[in-house]
């Protein structure tokens, strides 16, 4: 079976639904979102904490409710949805999907990827030891507990201590299992100012700076893991039966690949300017398969904007071919996007990653070997992006295509 439709957005999450709404607020009459789940949603349906929805629906809501109020209003405003329907491949024209109904080609004037991010699993990181049950990510850890009510432990080791690890403690607070530690191989936690103390006080939760783990040890179920302090060398173990792996981020580019787009090597997402154009004509990248990871507020607002731009050369014919300049980076920055810059056009915004905690540095952008712009940094913390003014590539002009920040 074929259908014609004029978008085709693929991913069911707050990016995904925002663009798709905000197309149909632009006059674009048929949009499809095309979701692998059973219910459309993303991350926020097992994020029961409050905290969404602040930005861009101006209300304080939990993760579910965040969740069904974008798919209720997505619906509402004439958006057509196809849940538990995997996107195969793409292209220029449509995408291929298969579901329970069989295989199907969606015929598009234009593709919106929007497919998230997500954490890296325990082999993706090189993790050794045995392989036993009880070991987890933040997200499978919440599917778990929030949508499939199964038991998970007694006792868990947290690896990381970002944001979203922060996170799994409340959700094995719900679980009813105790945090006995999180770990970090970094000086200190990347979450916000006084998360530490919160874990101590009140989930009884110190975070272990500077130490990695070593090696998981059980036969059926996790007995004790072990752990390294990389600045001492003291080696010790700690008896638990769950160990949960958050954060370090990678974007959910698998189909993107697939498609022939070109990928940026620091966000690992595809290369795009800050209007969401990848390197293929009529595909276009949305959310946190960009650069992982903002919370879905943040995504939400952005794909308005990668909405704007389709509604705009679908609807007007806008002219959507220029010339891109790479914008590279040198460590400790790890990424920063938009990686493409329309010459003489700049961003609405510039978000980059270090690797390090970083105090008083300076932000260079150079053209050709020359510093053609500079701007004073005072924190960076890895883990988490920051902005800087879209006036510091103004400078750029009629720049060479060797542009590097540092």
């Amino acid at each position: 079976m074929s259908t014609d439709v004029d978008v085709v957005v693929v991913g069911g999450g707050p990016a995904g639904l925002s663009a798709a709404m905000r197309l149909r607020e632009r006059g674009v009459s048929r949009v499809v979102v095309v979701e692998r789940e059973k219910v459309a949603g993303g991350v926020p349906r097992h994020c029961v904490h409050p905290g969404f929805g602040m930005r861009d629906l101006h209300r304080l809501l939990s993760g579910p409710h965040y969740a069904e109020t974008m798919v209720r209003r997505a619906l509402a405003r004439g958006v057509s949805l196809l849940s538990a329907t995997t996107v195969t491949s793409c292209d220029e024209g449509g995408v291929n999907v298969t579901s329970a109904r069989g295989t199907q080609r969606i015929d598009a004037r234009a593709v919106i990827l929007a497919t998230g991010a997500r954490e890296r699993p325990r082999p993706a990181r090189g993790v050794p030891g045995d392989r036993p049950a009880g070991v987890f990510t933040t997200g499978q850890l919440q599917q778990w507990t929030y949508l499939e009510g199964l038991p998970v432990g007694a006792r868990a080791l947290v690896v990381g201590a970002e944001h979203v690890s922060f996170s799994a403690i409340l959700t094995l607070r719900h679980a009813g299992v105790a945090t006995v530690a999180l770990v970090t191989e970094h000086q200190r936690h990347q979450s916000v100012t006084g998360a530490g103390l919160v874990a101590r006080t009140w989930g009884h939760a110190p975070v272990h700076s500077f130490t990695r783990v070593v090696e998981i040890i059980g036969r059926r179920r996790v007995e004790k893991v072990v752990l390294e302090n990389l600045m001492t060398g003291r080696v010790w173990s700690e008896t638990v039966d769950t160990v949960v792996f958050s954060g370090d981020w990678i974007p959910d580019h698998e189909l993107a690949r697939r498609c022939g787009i070109v990928m940026d090597p620091g966000t690992l997402g595809p290369a795009s300017d800050a209007l969401g154009r990848t390197s293929n004509a009529n595909i276009y990248a949305a959310g946190n398969l960009l650069h992982p990871v903002e919370s879905a507020d943040v995504v939400s607002l952005w794909a308005r904007d990668v909405a704007d731009t389709v509604a705009a050369e679908l609807l007007h014919r806008a002219e959507g071919t220029r010339p891109w300049v790479t914008l590279g980076i040198e460590k400790p920055v790890s990424w920063v996007w938009p990686n493409r810059i329309i010459v003489g056009h700049a961003p609405t915004r510039l978000r980059l990653h270090t690797e390090s905690f970083t105090s008083a540095r300076t932000l260079q952008l150079v053209s050709s070997g020359h510093v053609v712009a500079e701007q004073r940094l005072r924190r960076t913390t890895p883990n988490r992006s920051m902005n800087v003014a879209s006036s510091f590539v103004d400078a750029l002009g009629e720049a060479s295509a060797t542009i590097r920040l540092r």
